[in-house]
């Protein structure tokens, strides 16, 4: 099988040699934001190229979803491994400008489901349903502070208005007995529109198979534990939106949505340990059977804006209201067995977590243009963000029994002002943003003294694009962005197993990360091609702290960590004949991780990397060869580094009826490898060891897309609303 995958991703590269020879275009072309229609006239015969895809702005770049082909069938998942700026690994984490720490919009304004469990909800959302995938790779003063240096945006299909009713039903099942479903309903009565969605993410058991085998050598002792773990976690998520827009008059429009998600697992597992002296005889083992019966999270959203425009072209007022709410629930048993030896007396423990969020935002924007090609931003938003935890643990055979609560406050008062420039060939974009902070933590129990902290950041941004040419553009610019400690990260409840002791830091303070990128774009009507070079750097952020005495590991977080990381994202997008489409798009970069006050360091070069072959075949039909994965050794945080991983898929497609409404898809993912390889070592600290994973790889799936009504129009909303996403390690991030 390893030279099957050596094949399979040689065929892929080899035609990347033939993008040098590429002719460039000599003829007139028509030019506006870098998304060009090509004309050319011989002898009264006009011939026009495709439309481009890709689409560059002074704050972002879109992929045109709706010109592609493959979005008939494949998710919004399968869409993302093209976007420039964008890659998606095997177990389908969403990587944006090579960072996790990222947010969603849809539409233009933040949507919580998607930013906290987008992994589920777009692998099952047909990609026939979104007109754009925008990167907004320069987020204004607006959201410079809100925690990412970048937002993906997802704008669904609009047209022009009509009364009517349309919707899209999509369904796909896998060998692997994984079912998706996704149906939209979209209506139009007057000045009233409204839509609404449901989908549903069923993971069987065999799907979710995993096994785990480490080797892990204590310093201090020189004990080595060996342990082989093999578990599933099958379960299902639903998601659903409501939308409703309703146009008062020309100038004023009220818009609310409510939707959510929420998912049940049924976590289970076993795992054999046996600790060895250095000589190699067994110092003790056990056999562990772990249970989550009640591992389940909700997470609920509402918002209202109200927009108002002025006579004056292109100002208008924005009033918008969130209120997110998040509940999840954590039972997880552990049984104990063939103890020999085992340094502890107990056989049974039960941990019941429990984490509720409620958070209200407050928003006003005014945008005023003040004159051709100048225009100013300005607003201010305040956040109330409640926290609170319960963790109690159980242990049976020992008489000992812990119960551990905590609250935690936040509240954010921020203003900014943004002030954007175009003219002929030049764009800019520069803003100040504020925020104060005051944050409090508290103990119910009085376990703990409370405490509290304030907090001011100023967080400034800058952009400036230069058009070169009628193809060619130049891009510079910085932004900064915050990250504030969650629940998670906070909560000093001590959970404790045989080999492991965690707690959070309750005086964990927020961090900055600094970023400074240029992006050549150039854009021909059969070669898109993308450079961008990057370097990001932070002092004093968050990162674990692992220690280990006794052969127990303990963890906790603190501010130690000192980022840095040159990147080069590379995009082309090639058409050597009418029928043919190659895209290629990877993060190659050098990553360094240290802690100055303990002399540990962790850095390497890395790839991700996709590439993806499109070809028409006869019949209508439309033949996807994909391979993607990951090239040299990657860090994680200051202890761990990651390694390579490879993956591929293939497909086979064919659109039906008028319109091509009806589409069916057979696709491949891993046909010759039933598990899919993933390795990570522990390279600093009071301990090394070696993991290794095996997945399950191997898949084959069916989807059927149907399109029916007539009506064009989307839900509208607000152009400007609420986004927060400045937390990390807590439940208000996907984990």
């Amino acid at each position: 099988m390893k030279y099957s995958k050596i094949v399979f991703l040689s065929l892929l590269l080899a035609t990347r040699v033939g993008i040098t020879t590429a002719q460039t275009q000599s003829d007139s072309t028509n030019v506006q934001n870098d998304s060009i229609t090509w004309n050319k006239e011989l002898e009264g015969v006009v011939i026009k190229a495709q439309k481009q895809l890709i689409k560059q702005e002074i704050d972002r770049i879109g992929y045109d979803v709706q010109t592609d082909e493959e979005s008939k069938t494949l998710t919004v998942m399968d869409m993302l491994r093209k976007v420039p700026m964008v890659t998606v690994d095997g177990q389908d984490n969403i990587l944006v400008k090579g960072n996790s720490n990222f947010k969603i919009y849809k539409n233009g304004h933040l949507d919580p489901s998607l930013t906290k469990n987008a992994k589920e909800v777009l692998k099952a959302m047909p990609a026939s349903m979104v007109k754009r995938i925008e990167v907004i790779t320069d987020p204004g003063a607006r959201e410079d502070a809100e925690g990412v240096d970048a937002i993906l945006n997802i704008v669904m299909v609009d047209g022009s208005k009509m009364q009517g009713m349309t919707g899209v039903v999509s369904a796909t099942y896998t060998s692997l007995n994984h079912p998706n479903f996704y149906a939209s309903l979209t209506g139009q009565m007057g000045k009233l529109l409204m839509s609404v969605d449901y989908g549903y993410g069923g993971m069987a058991k065999r799907e979710t198979e995993s096994i785990t085998e480490t080797d892990r050598t204590f310093l201090e002792t020189g004990n080595r534990l060996l342990v082989h773990s093999d578990g599933t976690n099958p379960g299902g998520i639903h998601y659903t939106n409501l939308n409703a827009s309703y146009d008062i008059d020309s100038l004023n429009l009220l818009s609310a949505s409510f939707g959510g998600y929420f998912y049940k697992l049924n976590v289970q597992g076993d795992s054999k340990s046996a600790f060895y002296d250095g000589a190699g005889s067994t110092l003790y083992s056990f056999g562990n059977h772990y249970w989550m019966p009640g591992y389940s999270h909700h997470s609920w959203n509402g918002r209202l804006d109200y927009e108002h425009k002025t006579r004056r072209k292109g100002e208008r007022f924005t009033l918008s209201y969130m209120l997110a709410l998040t509940r999840q629930h954590t039972d997880q048993e552990n049984t104990y067995s063939d103890l020999v030896n085992a340094p502890f007396a107990y056989t049974w423990s039960l941990q019941q977590e429990r984490e509720r969020f409620t958070e209200h935002t407050l928003q006003a924007d005014w945008l005023r243009p003040l004159g051709k090609g100048h225009q100013l931003e300005v607003g201010t938003k305040y956040i109330d963000r409640n926290n609170n935890s319960q963790n109690t643990q159980d242990f049976y055979g020992i008489d000992m029994t812990t119960n551990d609560e905590f609250y935690h406050t936040t509240r954010v008062l921020a203003a900014y002002a943004d002030y954007i420039y175009n003219k002929e060939k030049w764009s800019a974009r520069a803003g100040l943003r504020y925020e104060y902070s005051f944050m409090k933590g508290s103990y119910p129990d009085d376990s703990h003294e409370s405490f509290d902290k304030h907090l001011g950041d100023w967080v400034p941004q800058a952009s400036l694009k230069y058009q070169l040419t009628d193809a060619q553009s130049l891009k510079l610019n910085y932004t900064t962005s915050i990250n504030r400690p969650g629940i998670s990260y906070l909560n000093p409840a001590v959970v404790t197993s045989p080999t492991i002791v965690q707690q959070g830091n309750p005086q964990l303070s927020s961090s900055h990360t600094q970023r400074i990128s240029l992006i050549y774009f150039y854009i021909l009507p059969q070669l898109t091609l993308q450079i961008a070079p990057a370097y990001n750097f932070s002092s004093g952020g968050i990162s674990s702290i692992q220690t280990a005495k006794n052969d127990v590991r303990y963890y906790t977080y603190d501010n130690i960590l000192r980022y840095r990381r040159f990147s080069i994202e590379q995009y082309v997008q090639w058409k050597p004949f009418d029928a043919t489409t190659l895209v290629i798009n990877n993060n190659l970069r050098y990553e360094h991780n240290e802690n100055p006050n303990l002399g540990y360091r962790t850095f390497g070069w890395s790839d991700n990397y996709y590439v993806n072959l499109s070809q028409q075949l006869p019949w209508k039909l439309k033949l996807n060869l994909s391979a993607y994965g990951k090239i040299g050794h990657s860090p994680s945080g200051i202890y761990y580094m990651q390694y390579s991983y490879f993956d591929y898929y293939a497909s086979l497609q064919r659109s039906f009826l008028k319109d091509d409404r009806l589409t069916v898809r057979f696709g491949m993912n891993t046909p010759f490898d039933k598990y899919v390889l993933s390795e990570a070592e522990t390279v600093n600290g009071d301990y090394r060891d070696y993991q290794t994973s095996w997945n399950r790889g191997r898949s084959f799936s069916l989807s059927v897309t149907w399109r029916f009504g007539s009506l064009k129009a989307s839900v509208k909303k607000a152009e400007h609303s609420i986004d927060n996403d400045d937390v990390v390690g807590g439940i208000t991030k996907g984990q």
